[in-house]
């Protein structure tokens, strides 16, 4: 099955895209990735840019499994429930699409996803 996922960070950007980009890549070995996107915040008190993009690739996993593995990633990286008060977002793997059944609708208007998805043939 197609899985697409959008991957953020607005903390530590550099090594957290990398650190999931490479956990990504050893688990899903065809996995593709669009270019990182530098984009504004959607937060209001914490104003420093977050770095984005997509991802997709194809697994045998079902997507609850999928989207365990996304998590386990993110807690790697740090990322804690008490941090979204604080509008810390160490590294967020957010799972958009599972085979043709979009996930998260109101991710498919963001710029940097529509731009991801069109880098990787999606659209």
């Amino acid at each position: 099955m197609r899985y697409v996922v959008s991957i953020g960070s607005n903390e530590h950007r550099r090594a957290n895209m990398r650190l999931a980009r490479k956990r990504l890549s050893a688990l899903f070995r065809d996995i593709l990735f669009s270019r990182e996107m530098e984009t504004a915040p959607l937060y209001l008190h914490r104003t420093g840019p977050f770095s984005n993009q997509v991802a997709c690739f194809h697994s045998d996993l079902h997507a609850e499994d999928v989207y365990a593995c996304l998590k386990r990633i993110e807690h790697e990286a740090g990322r804690r429930p008490e941090d979204k008060h604080l509008e810390i977002v160490k590294l967020d793997i957010d799972l958009l699409m599972c085979g043709d059944n979009i996930i998260r609708p109101e991710d498919w208007t963001r710029e940097y996803v529509q731009c991801g998805l069109k880098y990787l043939n999606i659209l």
